[in-house]
């Protein structure tokens, strides 16, 4: 029986695909896996229980990616279960900054007692005129699950779109319509773009990418929109831009201090993921995980350890060692259990940067001793028993 722990409210229809051998446990400490959305893990301490944290999400910057890695915790997200919902509120975003959208519903709300309100729109509704979204130019900074869905929508409504990401994934690549340029410098896209919205990972290469020099290379009345990450645009330098003329408007997911109340910005209340249906594909990806990696010891879309798949166990057993990246590991490990008298029938060994994980199917039962010596071997960190 396995237990799992959520830190936020968690959609029942994700919940209700734990089976049977899974029961949920208000105790942290008694958890084998946390599923969270929002909550912050950064001052929690972990019991030496918790095998897997799943982020119903994508981001995963309220999770200790490295501290987890180090004691053997997998941290996954759920990428693209959220992609259609960010998506359309990009195109939201897009169209309040090309039509004002807004100024135009707030001079009816403070015309709603005026009797001649119909006849004194005609007059007022031209301060409100914008541009159409069609013909203009779109650049797309990151080409995953949102990023490609961006793009290639936008191709339908008429844009002309140029896509940018030099670690495009394959699927990606054959997703992404034919439509869209794909560029190799990311500079076109600020030169040529009438809009520009970026969708990456918040890494220490991308963070403040979008910085004064890059503003400087834009278009006079770009539109800036980030529905990614807020440290990914160097505010102070997207505001100086809106205040020279050169940026129209800064469309961000991610209001503060800073940017809140702005002119020229169009703040959400980090809506992105606010649907019920991306919160209901969140949650069933994320258990799908969790299941599949306690039971099976499989690992898909982790963040801190390499995705790994060996399908359902059909032999004797199955252990996993999550281990540092260090060569002559697996000849240790195989020493080990050939001395003890356990065949392996099938294996698999994953990287990803300092960490590694190895799968190990046997024909026969591995005892508490054998595991207490692979535990023992420098530069492994944890080893399960998954069946």
């Amino acid at each position: 029986m396995f237990k799992y722990h959520t830190l936020n409210a968690i959609s029942p229809k994700g919940l209700v695909k734990f089976t049977n051998n899974y029961t949920q446990t208000d105790d942290a400490d008694d958890a084998d896996a946390f599923i969270v959305r929002s909550a912050k893990l950064h001052d929690m301490e972990f019991s030496d229980k918790l095998a897997a944290i799943a982020r119903a999400g994508a981001g995963v910057n309220n999770i200790p990616l490295d501290r987890c890695a180090d004691t053997g915790i997998v941290v996954f997200n759920t990428p693209g279960a959220n992609a259609n919902a960010v998506k359309e509120l990009v195109f939201a975003g897009m169209l309040l900054a090309s039509r004002d959208i807004t100024g135009s519903i707030n001079w009816v709300l403070e015309n709603k007692a005026d009797a001649d309100i119909s006849k004194n729109m005609e007059k007022a509704k031209k301060q409100f005129a914008g541009n159409e979204l069609s013909g203009k130019k779109l650049g797309v900074i990151g080409l995953g699950a949102i990023g490609q869905m961006v793009a290639n929508t936008a191709t339908h409504l008429g844009m002309e779109v140029y896509g940018y990401d030099p670690y495009i994934s394959v699927n990606a690549a054959w997703n992404l319509s034919r439509n869209v340029h794909h560029i190799s410098n990311v500079d076109d896209i600020y030169k040529e773009c009438d809009f520009i919205t970026i969708h990456v990972p918040l890494l220490d290469s991308t963070k403040g990418m979008i910085d004064a020099a890059a503003v400087d290379k834009m278009k006079k009345g770009v539109v800036v929109l980030n529905f990614a990450r807020d440290l990914l645009v160097d505010e102070k330098a997207v505001l100086d831009g809106i205040k020279t003329g050169k940026v129209k408007h800064y469309v961000t997911d991610f209001p503060n201090p800073t940017t809140a109340g702005q002119p020229g910005v169009i703040a959400t209340s980090h809506l992105g993921a606010s649907t019920a249906e991306a919160e209901e594909n969140c949650a069933m990806m994320a258990v799908d995980e969790i299941m599949d990696y306690l039971e099976n010891g499989n690992i898909h879309h982790s963040v801190n350890y390499p995705d790994c798949d060996m399908g359902a166990c059909t032999s004797k057993g199955r252990i996993a060692i999550l281990h540092h990246n260090k060569s002559g590991l697996i000849a240790k490990y195989t020493t080990i259990l050939g001395d003890a008298n356990v065949n392996v029938s099938d294996m698999t060994n994953k990287s990803r940067g300092d960490y590694a994980y190895s799968l190990i199917d046997v024909d026969s039962e591995v005892t508490s001793d054998v595991i207490e010596k692979l535990n023992a071997i420098p530069d492994v960190i944890r080893v399960r028993v998954v069946k």
